[in-house]
């Protein structure tokens, strides 16, 4: 492979030549860049030594974490209520690496131990035919490359009035294409047209799509969709009788029966300084400086990747795959450690877009399986991606050759406020009030996927709630639109430029550990009384009650629909520990309405096979340790080029499984996110949408928790306009009295 920049986003690569590991200072802290060093290393002198392989590309290295019960013995955590931990045992550090043979072809998985001060491979072998692990960020990069110096790439660009030089593409994943070998490693290209230097490329979409291979770097098809027209009714009409591919031995345009369409030509930029040649744009200048102070510095203390803020306390992990992995998160209930979850992060993500013409159903990208939420992190900026005062992790991934990549602020802590924590007034005359307002630690991420941008916020609170908030930014995927074309699978959010309606669904990954390893999951219907109105039981009629269902059975309870009408809800229970007062157990309720959608592909769509996380709203599994740690991925370990539902995703888990899920270590995947209809408004870069996964205490805590937190009176509050209606307020007793 010819070499290629660094991506924009990372920091250096880390040269240096490997050291002896260090004894770990927490059993889950990421594999660091000199260990990445020494595992790459370890493997190259095995494949020497023991394979045919002459040449290696390195795809993956990252930690393999120890089993959960070892890990709770070393940090001294209980597994059942009020029981003692168990005895520490030894921990060995263990590794595993994905990497192709970049003569003969193949994906290896290789797993590594560290013992008596060496890094030792255990296994090493071939993985499945047509499994293919995540796409580099050095082969998205070189993709472009490839496409650039095609020789029919450079002709159909000029045939539209674009030079070699302005031809910029990004690479995606194949996403479905069964016209080729399962083992040819593929790339989709979505090629632009870049007329000046840090320009939108996006506002200058070219008409055909480019696949090559990977490996040969090369070319290897270039596809044309059809276009549409208007029919004699008004509606749109497909130029061509059929949405299915035409066969690799046709030509892609003629079958198409289109004509070319030129990119459009007008800028639409959004960095300030390209903005100033536009006369129409004019920056405001009514926006006066809000500042974040603490004065006295902030109210989190870290020690290593270990966090603590508030009576929590967590480890913050980093993987190329995941981005954030937030480990053995516990709450300190008055001296009490109380144990919540053992680990939170994103497992997975699909974007299906919804045009049905060739090849445009290929664009559903698996985000995090096929890409990697870690190794697509910005470097994030102080003062801009975080207000405040900031406290910074950074994040590694490993590179084709075998050394670690850093992002040296790719993890972002902070404080914020917000807004009121709780609040009452008195209302009787002389009555007092007491306000309390709250303040959340915030971990989060922001990870640029080609045009896309994901902003990942965990939200911990004084109350003790987790909140997962997603933030979707960046600039909409689109295709050239001819003139007066019809749309009738998107919108034409600016001149001939066309983008289609597409969803975002996020595999969210619950290990809990609500007051220990075994939990259960309780399903909540809230229903009005089937009691009618003027009965004995229900005279006024307004009688409803809540019922609840324990989850038992794998198999016929492990996969759940959310029920808008029943205001469906669940909660993650601890049976062995209950509530004083209510007799109900301890939970952690999961509030997910704002976030639930269905998946719009039929259930036997290309996507929707490979995607069965997204059938349904809530999946409970019965975790499952090996060699490579926990159940993790809800579409496989390998996601790139899947043609059918993996072995190793959680539809087949729940389908496939036996036993128990009741009072068991359980793993649950949530589905949450949003249909995105394109508008106008989203153009050339989107206003952040939210999409919001709440974890509420239930019946876990004697009384509303957060009771100890003063009230403030921010002495730097004062009046908007200098006091001169007393009406806008003074400083005093506005918190209590």
């Amino acid at each position: 492979m010819a070499p290629s920049a660094s991506p924009a986003t990372a920091t250096t690569v880390h040269t240096v030549t490997p050291t002896p590991t260090k004894k770990f200072k927490h059993p889950l802290d990421p594999l660091t860049p000199d260990e990445i060093n020494a595992v790459s290393l370890a493997i190259r002198l095995y494949t020497t030594e023991h394979t045919p392989i002459k040449a290696v590309r390195f795809i993956t290295c990252t930690l393999i974490p120890p089993p959960k019960r070892a890990v709770l013995a070393a940090l001294g955590i209980p597994l059942i209520p009020g029981g003692q931990p168990e005895a520490p045992t030894p921990i060995v550090r263990k590794a595993e690496s994905d990497f192709l043979d970049v003569v003969n072809g193949g994906t290896y998985n290789a797993v590594l131990s560290f013992e008596d001060g060496t890094w030792n491979v255990d296994t090493c072998g071939l993985v499945a035919e047509g499994a293919e692990p995540q796409i580099s960020p050095e082969e998205l990069a070189f993709c472009e490359h490839v496409v650039r110096r095609d020789p029919t790439v450079q002709a159909l660009a000029k045939e539209v009035g674009v030079l070699p030089e302005q031809i910029y593409a990004d690479g995606w994943a194949i996403g479905y294409d069964d016209r080729f070998p399962k083992h040819t490693r593929l790339q989709q290209a979505f090629v632009f047209a870049r007329y000046s230097e840090h320009e939108n490329l996006y506002a200058h979409p070219l008409d055909f799509v480019v696949v090559i291979d990977s490996l040969a770097e090369k070319v290897v098809q270039i596809d044309f969709p059809p276009t549409y027209k208007r029919a004699k009714d008004g509606s749109a009409e497909l130029g061509v009788s059929s949405t299915e591919p035409c066969p690799l031995s046709e030509d892609s345009f003629t079958e198409s029966k289109r004509e070319r369409i030129p990119p459009p030509v007008k800028s639409f930029d959004f960095l300030p300084d390209l903005l100033q040649s536009d006369p129409t744009h004019k920056p405001r200048d009514d926006i006066k400086p809000l500042h974040v102070l603490q004065p006295e510095g902030v109210s989190f203390k870290m020690d290593g990747n270990v966090l603590e803020w508030q009576k929590w306390k967590m480890h913050i992990g980093f993987s190329h795959r995941e981005g954030i992995a937030l480990s053995t998160i516990t709450y300190n209930d008055d001296g009490e450690i109380r144990p919540v979850m053992y680990r939170l992060s994103l497992a997975e993500m699909v974007v299906p877009y919804g045009a049905p013409e060739f090849p445009h159903p290929r664009k559903f990208a698996f985000d995090s399986g096929e890409y990697g939420m870690g190794t697509m992190a910005n470097e994030l900026s102080l003062g801009c991606d975080c207000l405040g005062q900031i406290h910074y992790l950074p994040g590694t991934y490993v590179t084709h050759s075998g050394t670690p990549f850093i992002i040296k602020n790719a993890i972002c802590i902070h404080e914020e406020d917000a807004g009121v924590l709780w609040k009452h007034t008195d209302y009787r005359p002389g009555g007092r009030h007491q306000t309390v307002r709250s303040r959340r630690l915030v971990v989060s991420m922001v990870c640029t996927l080609a045009n896309y941008e994901y902003i990942w916020n965990y939200h911990f609170y004084q109350d003790g709630n987790i909140e997962v908030e997603i933030r979707l930014t960046g600039i909409l995927q689109v295709y050239v639109a001819g003139q007066d074309e019809p749309n009738p699978y998107g919108t034409t959010i600016a001149p001939n430029i066309n983008a289609h309606n597409h969803q975002h669904l996020f595999s969210v990954r619950v290990d809990p550990m609500i007051d220990g390893l075994y939990n259960s999951v309780v399903e909540s219907d809230i229903v009005p009384l089937s009691a009618p109105t003027g009965s004995k039981e229900n005279f006024a009629g307004n009688g409803f009650v809540v019922k609840d269902k324990v989850l038992k059975s794998q198999v016929q309870d492990g996969a759940r629909d959310f029920d808008w009408a029943r205001e469906r809800r669940w909660r993650i229970t601890n049976g062995a520990r209950t509530h004083e007062s209510s007799g109900k157990a301890a939970s952690y309720a999961i509030m997910m309405k704002g976030g639930v959608l269905p998946l719009m592909a039929h259930t036997d769509s290309w996507v929707a096979r490979r995607a069965s996380f997204a059938h349904k709203t809530l999946w409970v599994v019965r975790d499952k340790e090996g060699v490579d740690g926990s159940r993790m991925w809800p579409s496989g370990k390998y996601v790139p080029q899947t043609r059918e539902e993996p072995e190793d995703s959680v539809g087949r888990w729940v389908k496939d499984g036996n036993g128990s899920i009741e009072n068991e270590d359980i793993v649950l995947y949530l589905t949450v996110g949003t249909t995105h209809i394109p508008r106008p408004e989203d153009w050339p870069v989107m206003p952040v949408e939210h999409v919001n996964l709440l974890f509420k205490p239930n019946n876990f805590f004697t009384k509303n928790p957060s009771m100890d937190v003063p009230g403030t009176n921010d002495p730097m509050s004062k009046p908007a306009f200098n006091g001169a209606n007393g009406a806008n307020g003074t400083n005093g007793g506005c918190c209590s009295y």
